[in-house]
């Protein structure tokens, strides 16, 4: 276990920490070249998840006068797999500060996936962070996926358009419609083994305990009486998510991506909010890049997903 440098001191976080890491991580995607996207209100839709236990699955460093300069934090995804991030404030950084967080980090992923067959450790950080690339790849991880944040900056009320022929665009009716819902998820999602919901009752409880659940924010496409297209979207502080965006196989190429995305920026508009951003892979399979690229968003953060798996690095 690496120790801190003396005069800094490892503690849990506590409620009052969240503004300080919310600025540590806009001033790390600043420095980065990078629109901040990822701020206090981020860190606090992850604290309010219902399998995240706080007082040991995160932790701050403090410096010698208390104030918080770095934190990191673990989280298990899947039953196999466990992913992290971390970040350091920039006058604290080549001090050792953060691979001693991630040794913390390290064995707490080793306790939650301990007696697990094929264990899959991930960890993220800011595209193009060549120090903290070279600490995760000398400790056996690789790089396996790069991720986009869209955002498109609404600037008054948007018209959704028609539905594509033969379509219905609405709203749903929970909790009647979550498992419609994370069946068009599933089915979307199947081929795409690095994006998917998690099992129902899991995924259902992690949004409703969610502080940015907004189900009247929620739309389902339907064909008839299947459902074949879903998006999910939520409200973070001043901005508007689009958290999942999903088509059926059988039924893209029609446009129904496209009027979901439109239908929730109608929505989000009329709430009078400006910027709207998705969480994207670059490389997605089931074509969203380019539905997104369409409908005038564009990337303004990025980063890389880093694993080590059970079977070698990578």
């Amino acid at each position: 276990m690496t120790d801190l440098p003396a005069g800094y001191a490892l503690r849990s976080p506590a409620a009052g920490d969240v503004d300080a890491i919310g600025g540590m991580l806009v001033a790390d995607q600043l420095a980065a070249g990078f629109e901040p996207t990822i701020d206090a209100a981020f860190v606090r839709r992850v604290w309010s998840r219902p399998d995240f236990d706080i007082g040991v699955d995160a932790w701050v460093v403090t410096d010698g006068t208390g104030a918080v300069v770095a934190y990191g934090q673990v989280r298990r995804e899947e039953p196999d797999i466990v992913g992290s991030w971390g970040v350091v404030h920039l006058e604290h950084r080549g001090l050792g500060i953060g691979s001693s967080l991630l040794d913390r980090i390290e064995g707490r992923a080793a306790a939650l996936l301990a007696g697990v067959e094929s264990p899959r450790f991930r960890h993220s950080l800011t595209a193009g962070d060549d120090a903290a690339e070279s600490i995760v790849r000398d400790r056996g991880l690789r790089p396996i996926r790069h991720l986009w944040h869209m955002q498109i900056d609404l600037t008054g009320p948007i018209e959704a358009g028609p539905a594509p022929a033969g379509i219905h665009i609405g709203g749903i009716e929970p909790p009647d419609d979550l498992r419609a819902i994370h069946a068009v998820l599933e089915a979307a999602f199947l081929e795409d083994l690095g994006d998917h919901p998690e099992p129902f009752d899991r995924w259902a409880e992690e949004h409703m305990s969610s502080p940015s659940y907004d189900p009247t924010l929620w739309l389902m496409a339907r064909d008839g009486d299947e459902p074949v297209g879903a998006l999910i979207a939520s409200v973070g502080d001043d901005r508007g998510w689009v958290d999942w965006l999903a088509v059926l196989a059988s039924h893209r190429g029609r446009g129904i991506g496209m009027a979901l995305l439109r239908g929730s920026f109608t929505m989000l508009a009329a709430r009078g909010l400006g910027p709207v951003l998705v969480n994207v892979d670059a490389e997605n399979v089931t074509g969203a890049t380019a539905v997104y690229e369409r409908a005038g968003m564009r990337v303004v953060n990025q980063w890389d997903l880093w694993e080590r798996s059970a079977d070698g690095p990578g």
